[in-house]
């Protein structure tokens, strides 16, 4: 019996590399404006990732999800979008919500446990936290298909993780955008664990990308911690989708630097080693040796983004904190047009005991 093995081999981008120097053909057109507001919101979502990780040590909001390592993914992606476009992010896209102006302290609300932090304005067109592994992706599909159905120009950013790759939900949607060229670009984050579970466990394939080839369309895989080969796919993905030519898969190869959530231990399933080795990849170390070899950086700077960042971070959690908890009896308030007389009875008693 004859046994063949053929390669579905998809294409690698790096621009910028560790050291901070950039492949001056590759890299995409930008103003040194825009290359600086690149910089500012890493370090905004940095920062309000590390305020968050330690209010949540100190009881002060719930479960966390932190994104230390891969604002590289999400920033250059989110700052393309445009006024029909659509962003879907899983639960750890904070930098996603950042770029796209949702007010910090509707971001700790929710993490508190306050689900009026999803009353995302409309300015900032994004749906909200889907905490269901997968389950957004084809929400993505379907609003891409609309655009198609009403002739408008938007397109659909779903961003997600390497362990969605092995749910049934992340299949159906590729297979749907494929067959129909919805306008979707799926960003998938592959920081290497789907909470202790390795890629190498999850797949046999070579790389997640190459899943997209199985559906009829292009998938690239990207250096995940450099911005510029980011932000260069996903201008290339969302310039194909407005023009009808259909999806796009981009793996973004990068690194959790933190646990999976707060209540999770990641030292039980990496070794130090491998966190300093990834360390050492950092996007906005990255980002910053380019900006000074190019003088787009300076001490003053660096202090001024640093200090801009911490200050609207604090002023954030001051209005967070001031906002007045939900009333337990609302529960019932949105369950049916009409409460049945044992809801309303319960409903009473449940105000009775909080007053």
């Amino acid at each position: 019996m004859r046994k063949i093995i053929e390669k579905f081999e998809v294409p690698y981008l790096q621009i910028l590399n560790e050291q901070g120097i950039a492949d001056e053909k590759l890299i995409p057109s930008l103003s040194p404006a825009i290359i600086k507001r690149m910089y500012e919101l890493m370090i905004l979502t940095r920062t309000f990732d590390d305020k968050a990780v330690k209010l949540q040590r100190q009881g002060r909001i719930g479960t966390f999800a932190s994104v230390k390592g891969q604002e590289a993914c999400q920033i250059p992606s989110a700052i393309q979008m445009q006024e029909h476009d659509m962003a879907f992010p899983a639960f750890r896209e904070h930098g996603v919500f950042i770029t796209r102006a949702m007010p910090l302290e509707k971001l700790f609300q929710y993490w508190a446990g306050d689900e009026r932090g999803m009353d995302i304005p409309k300015n900032v067109n994004m749906f909200p936290v889907a905490i269901t592994v997968g389950g957004h992706l084809p929400h993505a599909v379907g609003m891409a298909m609309s655009f198609k159905f009403y002739k408008k120009e938007g397109a659909t950013l779903v961003y997600f993780g390497d362990g969605a790759t092995s749910e049934g939900d992340f299949h159906e949607a590729m297979n749907f955008a494929g067959v129909f060229k919805a306008p979707t670009v799926f960003i998938c984050q592959n920081n290497q664990y789907a909470i202790s579970v390795p890629v190498k466990e999850q797949t046999a394939a070579q790389s997640l990308a190459q899943k997209a080839i199985a559906y009829g369309f292009e998938g690239i895989q990207v250096d995940g911690n450099d911005v510029f080969a980011v932000y260069s796919a996903v201008q290339d993905a969302l310039k194909k989708a407005r023009n009808g030519k259909g999806p796009t898969f981009i793996e973004c190869f990068t690194y959790r630097m933190g646990d999976h959530t707060t209540s999770d231990d990641a030292k039980k399933y990496r070794s130090e080693n491998e966190v300093k080795k990834w360390e050492s990849k950092d996007p906005i170390e990255r980002l910053k040796k380019y900006m000074v070899k190019k003088k787009m950086f300076s001490d003053s700077y660096e202090k001024e983004v640093a200090q801009k960042a911490e200050q609207l971070v604090q002023d954030a959690i001051t209005k967070f904190e001031s906002i007045q908890p939900i009333k337990p009896e609302e529960m019932f308030d949105y369950m049916y047009d009409k409460l049945t007389p044992d809801l309303k009875e319960e409903r009473e008693s449940v105000k009775g005991e909080v007053a």
